[in-house]
């Protein structure tokens, strides 16, 4: 059989090297877009053709090394890449979304000062993100993680002469940091525990030195992992930073949310799901914090005005029912929902970007309206991505949602079943909320700007893949293999897709009523004030985190170990003075310091004698 390895170490390495090749010089915008789209587009064409390759085979494996990193004692760390379904599924994810990105922001991004940098900074993110999915051992994935969350906190602030994205960036990168060193301590456990950080030894060593009933290492492991996996995929507790990664462009926003940042806590559980399997309370926990996160997600972009945020709570809340499926066991569904996740998602993004590229840069969705005829390509894409959004049925989204439900059926937990049913009633019924208002509502704002034929392009092909890209990948349920299918009820099988329609209804019910955007009645406005800020998590973590770290501080502001050095520096000061009037450089003070030191000397002595 032919051997891949070479165009599989192409895959990470191009990006990178055209990430380096911009820094390092000044090309004019037309070549900044020839090298940077291009990258990624051959990236892309070699993950289709790996496809093309491997699509018989549902159970293969390629392997590739780019050097070795660490060689001491124990520990052997090379630069290996290891491809598989899930690393195939990712890498054809991350290129070919990316590329679209890519290509939509040469459009989306002429105009600003600052194109070479953007395309810089995009670039080096795909190839963290590649290296992350590609990575055969822990410690490359988690430079591959540090990478994007480096990237992210780059683009997030790319505008930075406005002080506002400076803090969105800032609240990215430091509630990222807190799952990350949970992560980093878990990789250090593992190797203290299993002597290995190679993702596949990992799998097969746990199950030979932990079981089901001696399992504490074990699931501190995986809780520890989770840590890191809660924080970059926007999950409870730390699911706050999401929102306000909005500040940077839409294209940035599009990728974060479809193709890199918020999909590697998936990936990392996923890739790890056989360690996890050890820890069967870890992954109830992973189920819980997936179902409440999904709820509080859609709760919230059901109220927002903000276009972008609507489409961030709506990331939080896919993502929960990804996190839903890793816990109860049915991995390969939450892969399949991130990967048609990726393309609807992608599509609103851009979509929304056209939006606000053709609005004067508006936000307010209660500010557009009417936009239906004055922009039909921007409206087919969100009718599109919003369809998908809501799982009507046969686009990419009701396949993918739909198998996550059933298989929380197959593991009999009906209690999250029905959680989740809710959350897919409130997903529709925002996403209906949100097209209405846009594109039928009352005209508030006519369009400045048509959108590039790069951005049209893009969004067409997105559509495609939003409606057509429900397929799930066969090596997927090879590698991860799915729970024991189960007899539906007749509520359980039809619940799901008619819910969608009636919270359609609703919608547009409450649309024709003019009771979108209006002032709330003073009972609900409490509730509604609650939702829009996302369930008052960043209050909540001001009074129980912030405030205290802030008075303590100030407590503090002379730094209690710095008044210890001081201390040592002030005895040290004053035994100079004592000694340094010793040295005055007079000879007969010298001669009777040395008379005085020799009589007490001999007292002592004679003292000494006369006492024994």
């Amino acid at each position: 059989m032919t051997d891949y390895s070479s165009l599989l170490s192409l895959i990470p390495m191009l990006p990178l090297l055209s990430a380096v090749i911009l820094l390092f010089s000044n090309p004019s915008r037309l070549w900044v877009s020839i090298l940077a789209v291009g990258s990624i587009t051959s990236v892309a064409l070699i993950s289709l053709f790996l496809n093309y390759v491997y699509w018989q085979q549902t159970d293969f494996i390629l392997k590739a090394s780019l050097g070795s990193w660490i060689d001491i004692a124990q520990l052997s760390i090379g630069f290996g890449l290891y491809l598989d379904a899930l690393s195939l599924v990712m890498i054809t994810i991350i290129s070919g979304v990316g590329a679209l990105i890519h290509l939509y922001s040469t459009g989306f991004m002429y105009q600003d000062n600052s194109f070479k940098r953007y395309f810089t900074y995009l670039n080096l993110f795909v190839s963290a993100m590649l290296f992350l999915v590609l990575a055969d051992n822990l410690l490359l994935l988690y430079l591959g993680w540090e990478g994007v969350g480096l990237c992210s906190y780059l683009l997030i602030g790319f505008w930075y002469q406005d002080s506002s994205n400076n803090f969105a960036a800032n609240k990215a990168f430091l509630m990222t940091r807190i799952g990350d060193t949970a992560m980093a301590i878990g990789l250090f456990l593992l190797f203290t525990h299993l002597g290995t950080l190679d993702i596949q030894e990992i799998q097969a060593k746990a199950h030979t030195v932990w079981s089901l009933s001696d399992n504490t290492i074990a699931s501190l492991c995986c809780l520890l992992l989770l840590g890191g996996a809660v924080g970059k995929s926007a999950q409870f507790p730390l699911q706050n930073w999401l929102p306000d990664a909005m500040a940077g462009p839409t294209p940035v926003s599009a990728l974060i949310h479809a193709a890199t940042m918020v999909t590697a806590g998936i990936y990392l559980i996923a890739r790890n799901s056989q360690l996890f399997q050890l820890a069967p309370d870890v992954l109830y926990i992973v189920a819980l914090i997936g179902t409440f996160t999904l709820l509080l997600g859609a709760s919230a972009a059901m109220v927002q005005s903000d276009l972008k945020r609507i489409l961030a709570y709506s990331t939080i809340s896919q993502l929960g029912y990804m996190f839903l499926a890793l816990g109860v066991g049915a991995s390969a569904s939450a892969v399949f929902h991130l990967m048609t996740h990726a393309f609807f998602k992608a599509l609103l993004f851009l979509s929304a970007g056209a939006l606000i590229y053709s609005l004067h840069h508006e936000h307010n969705i209660f500010k557009m309206g009417g936009l239906f005829k004055k922009l039909p390509v921007v409206a087919v894409s969100f009718a599109i991505g919003c369809s998908a959004l809501a799982s009507l049925p046969f686009t990419s989204g009701f396949f993918s949602k739909e198998l996550i439900l059933e298989q929380v059926i197959a593991s009999n937990h009906i209690a999250l079943w029905w959680v989740a049913v809710l959350g897919a009633f409130i997903t529709a019924f925002y996403s209906a909320r949100l097209f209405f208002v846009v594109f039928l509502g009352q005209t508030q704002l006519s369009p400045n700007n048509n959108p590039t034929k790069a951005m049209s392009m893009t969004l067409t092909i997105l559509c495609i893949f939003a409606l057509f890209g429900g397929i799930q990948p066969t090596g997927l349920t090879t590698l991860m293999p799915p729970l024991s299918s189960v007899n539906l009820t007749f509520l359980q099988h039809w619940l799901p897709i008619i819910l969608p329609f009636i919270a359609i209804s609703v919608a547009w019910w409450m649309f024709k009523t003019n009771r979108f955007g209006k002032t709330q009645h003073s009972t609900f406005k409490d509730i509604h004030q609650f939702l829009k800020s996302g369930w008052a998590f960043d209050s909540i973590y001001n009074v129980i985190f912030i405030i205290p770290f802030k008075y303590l501080c100030q407590l503090n502001k002379h730094d209690a170990i710095d008044l210890f050095y001081r201390l040592i520096e002030k005895i040290s000061s004053v035994l100079h003075n004592i000694f340094s009037k010793f040295q005055n450089g007079q000879l007969r003070s010298y001669n009777a310091s040395l008379v005085i030191f020799c009589i007490l000397a001999f007292t002592w002595f004679i003292s000494g004698e006369l006492i024994r």
